[in-house]
């Protein structure tokens, strides 16, 4: 099973989704679109970038001169926590629709213009967890579905270069949490265990597609994977969201982060793309089938400029990929735990 380099279909436990796998595809001649080359020599201090300490952002207000992690109310958040109007949704079944309401945060991760989350140290990460925990505990009281994501590179949709992720809470369960929640409800009624408990423990005996695991934390590239070097980082503790981790898995999550995000560059040797974001249980009294997990969805492919499209059949029938996940982990698995930057100041 771990080594399936014939065309076939891999399911998602998670949310039930299915992905063609076709191998052969892998060495076909790309002449399609490349993305331009993003030069990594941004400034410390960009005076013109809204998010860096002491600048003024779009809606007047003044950033602090923050040190660490700073967080802010979105500008221009998708959620308000006022319905535009009092109106009851329509029942209508071909016109169904219901307020959204909620809040939007951001987060920087550093004062520093130019630090991704590679790039800062141990301490600086273990202050990026810190602050997710936080910002979960205080947003937990008020809304049942926290999402915290970050999408880095312009070729993720990122506006802004600064190193930064986003926080949005709300009382409806996104699309993804009810599907996920739904699942792994089902599979802890008829098994009685987590199922990401027990696919931890299944991927933790194979090591075929692990990349990196701590005491308390797995990176594994999943086996129904759809991005060309999709992980999933699970919790291996009984933690079902952010609330509960105490300092030594914040820690060993920071440990985490770090070696899986620069593996991430030292695969082209670039700032590496993807989307990323934490899946907590919905707040609840009982949540024991769940687990916390963080998706990582980057789209390089080939090299730092050919990019994975999720088009045609992808869009109109299910996801298609053409490096199977074992391969992937592979050239994660060799990919150094020491940033590529450092190693080329060493040779200069």
């Amino acid at each position: 099973m771990d080594d399936l380099e014939f065309t076939h279909r891999r399911r998602n436990p998670l949310n039930g989704d299915w992905v063609l796998v076709s191998p052969h595809r892998n060495n076909r001649p790309w002449l399609g679109a490349t993305e331009a080359t993003v030069v990594d020599s941004l400034p410390k201090h960009d005076a013109n970038c809204p998010l860096c300490p002491g600048n003024t952002r779009a809606n007047g207000e003044q950033n602090p001169q923050y040190t660490h992690t700073h967080v802010f109310t979105n500008d221009f958040g998708a959620l308000t926590e006022q319905a535009a109007s009092e109106s009851e949704a329509e029942a209508d079944p071909l016109f169904t629709h219901q307020h959204a309401t909620g809040e939007c945060r951001v987060i920087c991760f550093s004062p520093e213009h130019n630090k991704t989350l590679p790039e800062l140290s141990l301490d600086e990460l273990v202050a990026v967890v810190d602050t997710w925990r936080s910002q979960y505990c205080e947003l937990a009281k008020k809304y049942k579905c926290i999402h915290i994501f970050e999408n880095k590179g312009t070729i993720m949709g990122c506006s802004q270069p600064h190193p930064h992720g986003q926080i949005w809470a709300h009382n409806h369960l996104s699309t993804e949490i009810a599907s996920e929640d739904n699942s792994q409800a089902e599979y802890f009624a008829k098994h009685g265990r987590a199922l990401l408990a027990d696919y931890a423990k299944r991927e933790l005996a194979s090591k075929t597609r692990v990349v990196y695991a701590n005491q308390h934390w797995l990176v594994v590239v999943p086996f129904w994977a759809a991005w060309p070097f999709e992980t999933l980082l699970i919790a291996l503790d009984d933690v079902q969201d952010f609330s509960q981790l105490d300092s030594q898995q914040s820690l060993a999550l920071a440990e985490a982060l770090k070696v899986l995000t620069t593996k991430y560059d030292n695969i082209f040797n670039c700032s590496f793309a993807y989307s990323m974001g934490w899946h907590n249980a919905p707040v609840a009294e009982n949540q024991q089938h769940w687990r916390l997990h963080a998706h990582f969805y980057p789209p390089l492919l080939r090299s730092a400029t050919v990019k994975k499209h999720m088009v045609g059949y992808e869009m109109l029938a299910e996801s298609q990929r053409d490096l199977t996940a074992e391969t992937a982990a592979k050239i994660l698995q060799a990919a150094s735990a020491e940033h590529y930057k450092k190693t080329i100041t060493k040779g200069s």
